[in-house]
């Protein structure tokens, strides 16, 4: 199977990239995997020109990075979506890179299951909820299985012992697959 993983995180070495490694060592064992952190990509806000929608190639007028994402995205069979949580949403990195799927070349991706990852330094327990309703839909939307969630929340702490049970939890995510 071939994932591919959008990792929202712009933080490196931190909390959302340790699930994001624990889960795509143990996928690896038995998938391709490739991930892709949004913020190293120059990929503008969808600006709602709908010039995707007016061409025959759906090419979006914007010239930037997101046809690298596209490109993998055409491939994919799986799509994990990793972030950290930043005022009950996802990162801003992230949304503006989900936000340009709003291009119908979408409806060609060949994806059949999707998870979720993401961390939290709130202990609240609805500090996900707004981020699972979002999830939920997309996945009824586009008709696609949910595979599995991973939310972490309580992480104050930059990887330190209470992110353990969690990463453990990534790691069976991939195992299930």
């Amino acid at each position: 199977m071939e994932i591919v993983v959008l990792n929202g995180s712009p933080r490196r070495g931190g909390n959302t990239d340790a699930l994001v490694e624990a889960f795509v060592a143990e996928a690896s064992k038995q998938h391709h995997v490739n991930v892709y952190r949004a913020s190293d990509y120059d990929i503008h806000p969808c600006k709602g020109c709908n010039a995707c929608f007016a061409s025959d190639t759906h090419r979006c007028s914007q010239l930037d990075d997101m046809s690298i994402i596209i490109n993998a995205l055409s491939k994919a069979d799986m799509l994990v979506v990793a972030s950290p949580v930043y005022f009950y949403s996802i990162s801003a990195q992230l949304k503006a890179l989900i936000d340009r799927l709003h291009n119908p070349i979408r409806d060609s991706f060949p994806i059949k299951y999707i998870g979720l990852m993401c961390v939290a330094a709130s202990s609240k327990p609805q500090v996900f909820d707004s981020i699972k309703v979002q999830y939920r839909l997309l996945c009824n939307f586009f008709d696609i299985q949910d595979k599995g969630m991973v939310l972490a929340g309580n992480q104050k702490k930059r990887v330190g012992p209470d992110l353990a049970p969690f990463i453990d939890e990534a790691r069976s995510f991939a195992q299930s697959i």
